[in-house]
């Protein structure tokens, strides 16, 4: 047996039963239809009336199509079985769809022959409202359910719940893992964040104790200024009162003639005023009679319409009457015709009898003979004459019938087409609403292209924000590079520094610091913004060329070095200066990195693109260092960016 749910829905339902108020009831109606093909093959139509409050409320109703022949008989239905649950479940939803206007159209009515819905058999029925009277379109007999009935629905319900449950608690179980996955994803990031968090927070520190002694001297500076700015306005403001104060003298003068000339036109206007409530009322009085006059005309105009609805009628009933005798008229004129035609050829016919008459004369010995013959085919035509006659007159009669139906014809399409005016205006109403209701859609798709445009908005926010974040990358990558060089060219003049004279360690420190110098302002910044490589890069040439011209002016960066363990001599101790560098008077603080940035912890992250691009760029900047320091270079690779940028 298969079972396929057709529909399954809660409906408004009035309950009618004998000795007891009419109330209404939320009710399900559940459609299925079953097959069953084990015997024969056959299909059941099974409606269940069900309350979702009352577990006991249990009516069923199976149709079978045998049953549904004899239903169709009953109440004259123009629908096959197969056709027959659609148009069912069409008209439950014109129900659903009325059920919340205060006079619904269609009604769905439970009545009951018993003083209680759950003992008695009880009838559905689908009830269409008119001004006239009240439809039923359908009637269908339901039973209440008995004691193993009412289990096995429960059973259902029971089952299919329990089914929900297993469904949800799976779906449960799948949440919870996802978000414990989720959670300890978070709280490692959360951490790793925390970390980062602080580091940034001390170099923070550093950097805002230094710009608070630089906007302190710039502060003093700005005040000296502002206050003789304030001594220029103050001169400027004096004179600018003074002119000020002679306009203000004529615009005064100016607007007390302009008074004056108003309190004239200001009189005019009152006298004007005066006249013209005179001529308002005199008009009002006017208005009230004209009103009485309009509201005679209207009666009369009503009348009239109801004397033209009358006389519409007559009329259309006398058109019929001279349609009639129009073509009476056609017909006898036909006739008219018709004997006209025959009077000629009985004419011609006489002329050709006389002219045969002659000839006649002499056959008519012979036609005497043929005569007797002829009389006695006569009188049988006679009798067949008759037969005819007998048959016109019913003929006649049944005309008669017939016309008396096409009046009664009449009478019906009449009514029809005030049914059809009927119609035609509920078609208007129906129209203005659909017109609304398009008003409305075109203000909801307006919403959605709003909101679409804010969504592409984001989305291209979004795009910028990663190519800011890819921009960051970049920089950071650069920076790595940079790092590299620098700590390339110092480990080369540390090795300088224990053999060459010392002409050339002065040159490599003059060098090393105009370059690191012009670097500064890269390292310092934090990398509140997103800089280009690009211009990092063409800012060295212009330092190199006046470090070789000109002495060192300025601060310079101080940098202490740890060499690797592989590069270190066993006869000489490691240098860990490049170069001494004056630190700042006024702040009391070594310019440029402090050593915190440039020693190594075990808790370093190297930073990523940089271990792919240290292989590479080793021997390129080996030999450029050389070039400049003009020492041979012995020094190993590079350690890498995680010892200057620990975490």
């Amino acid at each position: 047996m298969a079972t396929e749910s057709l529909f399954s829905r809660l409906v408004a339902v009035q309950v009618k039963c004998q000795g007891c108020e009419e109330r209404r009831i939320n009710v399900r109606v559940s459609i299925e239809l079953q097959s069953t093909s084990n015997p024969i093959h056959r299909k059941d139509l099974v409606v269940r009336l069900t309350e979702d409050a009352d577990p006991f409320f249990l009516y069923s109703l199976v149709i079978s199509e045998e049953d549904f022949q004899s239903l169709k008989l009953q109440q004259s239905l123009l629908v096959d079985f197969s056709a027959f649950p659609q148009r069912f479940i069409d008209l439950l939803q014109l129900c659903i769809q009325e059920q919340n206007k205060d006079i619904p159209r269609f009604l769905l009515q439970l009545v009951s022959s018993g003083p209680n819905l759950e003992h008695a058999p009880s009838s559905l029925n689908v009830v269409e409202t008119n001004p006239f009277k009240h439809l039923t379109h359908l009637s269908l007999k339901f039973l209440p359910g008995n004691d193993g009935e009412i289990k096995k629905f429960l059973a259902t319900c029971l089952k299919c719940i329990k089914e929900e449950k297993l469904l949800l608690e799976q779906k449960l179980k799948k949440t919870e893992e996802e978000l414990t996955r989720q959670l300890s994803y978070t709280q490692q990031s959360l951490s790793e964040k925390s970390r980062e968090l602080d580091k940034l927070r001390n170099e923070w520190t550093s950097n805002t104790a230094s710009l608070t002694n630089k906007h302190s001297q710039e502060l003093t500076n700005e005040k000296e200024k502002a206050l003789q700015v304030q001594a220029q306005y103050q001169q400027q403001n004096e004179q600018q009162k003074k002119d000020l104060e002679h306009l203000h003298h004529k615009t005064v003068q100016q607007l007390q003639n302009r008074l004056k000339e108003l309190e004239i036109a200001n009189k005019d206007l009152t006298e004007r005023r005066y006249k013209g409530d005179s001529t308002v009322r005199e008009l009002k009085a006017k208005l009230s009679g004209i009103e009485d006059e309009c509201q005679r005309a209207k009666q009369e105009v009503l009348s009239l319409r109801r004397e033209n609805a009358t006389l519409d009628g007559e009329c259309h009933e006398k058109e019929k009457q001279v349609n009639q005798l129009q073509t009476r008229v056609a017909v006898l004129e036909q006739e008219i015709k018709d004997k006209d035609q025959l009077v000629i050829r009985t004419k011609e016919v006489l002329d050709a009898t006389q002219e045969q008459k002659a000839i006649l004369e002499e056959n008519t010995e012979k036609k005497q003979i043929q005569i007797g013959k002829l009389e006695a085919t006569l009188k049988s035509l006679s009798t067949e004459l008759l037969k005819a006659n007998e048959i016109i007159k019913k003929l006649q009669g049944d005309v008669k019938a017939l016309m008396s139906k096409l009046k009664l014809k009449n009478t019906v399409t009449i009514q029809q087409e005030k049914l059809l005016a009927e119609k035609e205006q509920l078609l208007q109403k129906e129209q203005k609403e659909l017109q609304k209701a398009e008003g409305s859609c075109r203000e909801k798709e307006q919403e959605v292209c709003k909101l679409q445009e804010q969504l592409e908005t984001t989305v291209q926010k979004l795009e910028e924000s990663k190519q800011l974040l890819k921009t960051n990358e970049n920089v950071i990558t650069w920076l790595n590079k940079q790092l590299n060089e620098i700590q390339v060219t110092r480990k080369q003049e540390v090795l300088g520094t224990s053999t060459p004279p010392s002409n050339t360690v002065s040159r490599t420190g003059i060098s090393l610091h105009n370059m690191v110098d012009s670097r500064i302002p890269f390292l310092n910044s934090g990398l509140s913004y997103p800089i280009s490589p690009l211009l990092a890069f063409q800012s060295f040439p212009d330092t190199t060329v006046k470090s070789a011209n000109q002495q060192p002016s300025g601060a310079k960066v101080h940098f202490n070095m740890q060499l690797p363990e592989a590069n270190r001599c066993t006869d000489t101790k490691p240098v860990l200066t490049a170069m001494s560098h004056p630190t700042n008077k006024e702040n009391g603080e070594t310019l440029g990195l402090e050593a915190k940035y440039l020693k190594k912890r075990e808790d370093s992250i190297p930073l990523r693109g940089l271990n792919q691009n240290t292989s590479h760029n080793t021997g390129l900047l080996k030999s450029s260092a050389l070039k400049k320091t003009h020492i041979p270079s012995k020094a190993a690779s590079p350690p890498t960016a995680s010892a200057y940028f620990p975490g």
